[in-house]
Parts: C-alpha cells; sequence; structure tokens
C-alpha cells in the first residue's frame, strides 16, 4: 500500500499546523499506522524557518499528553506534488496554497482544516495573541478535525 501524506499549514508553522501534526501524528501512532501514513507541517511565511514551536504550543501539547517535535519551514511548490492532503488553518493560508498550484490535481488535495471538524466549518483560529484557554479551544479544534480526518483516511484510502 502507497503511504499517505498529509501536511498541515498555517502562517508562521509554530502553533496551529505543528500542533495538529503533533496531535494526528499521535493518532496514527495510536492506531498503529506509521507504515502508511506519515505527516508534516509548515508555514506560508517565513517568519520562523528551523525555529521550535511556540512554548505555548509545546504546553498545550504536552499538557493534553501530547509529544511535539518540530523545526518550522516554509510550504515550497514542491509539497504540492509530495502531500497527498494539504490541509490549511484558515482562509488566507488556504489561498495562499491555491495560488502556489499548477493545475486540478494540486487543488484537488487543499482542504481547510475545519472541513472535518464535526462542530462546524471555519477557520482554527489563530492564538497566537492569546492566552492559554485559546491554545487550548485551538487543541480541541484539531483533536476533534484530526480524528475526522484519520476516519476518512481510514474509510477512503486505507481501505
Amino acid at each position: 500500500m502507497t503511504k499517505v501524506k498529509v501536511l498541515f499549514v498555517c502562517l508562521g508553522n509554530i502553533c496551529r499546523s505543528p500542533l495538529a501534526e503533533a496531535i494526528f501524528k499521535d493518532k496514527v501512532n495510536r492506531k498503529n499506522l506509521t507504515s502508511v501514513v506519515e505527516a508534516d507541517s509548515c508555514g506560508t511565511s517565513d517568519y520562523h524557518i528551523g525555529d521550535g514551536p511556540d512554548s505555548r504550543t509545546i504546553a498545550s501539547a504536552h499538557n493534553n499528553g501530547v509529544k511535539i517535535h518540530h523545526y518550522c519551514r516554509q510550504l515550497t511548490v514542491d509539497d504540492l506534488e509530495e502531500f497527498d492532503f494539504i490541509l490549511a488553518m484558515d482562509q488566507s493560508n488556504y489561498n495562499h496554497i491555491v495560488r502556489l498550484a499548477s493545475g486540478e490535481e494540486h487543488i484537488e488535495k487543499i482542504f481547510l482544516m475545519r472541513d472535518f471538524d464535526d462542530n462546524g466549518q471555519g477557520e482554527v483560529p489563530d492564538p497566537y495573541y492569546g492566552d492559554e484557554r485559546k491554545f487550548q479551544e485551538v487543541f480541541d479544534i484539531l483533536e476533534r478535525s484530526t480524528n475526522r480526518l484519520l476516519q476518512h483516511l481510514e474509510d477512503t484510502v486505507l481501505k
């Protein structure tokens, strides 16, 4: 079976997308799917290349029992070829990814993260200027969304 590759994308790759990646990898690991599902994250900006996640992101992951290991990187055109599912945290990042796309085969891979949220669609709010409560809110959104995303992969691609 071919490996399914999932990419989570936000602006700086220090809050939302590395947290989504960590939560998703934790679920993949718990289901023993690491041989068939791979995940990464990146940002549309170049603000934090090479940095680790925001300390509040690390704390949020830790407080919820999720390990997070990541170094920030920027989205590239090659990512549109390499990854099978590309999940943007908000409309601005979605639009940025679509502008990089060179054809329908790329656009079909791009989704908003909350397209997989059972509590409703929309954007994953950027918690950067928020407090611990905002980071927990984002964790909860990503927890729900990655649950449904993984279920979608199991029902369609991995069956």
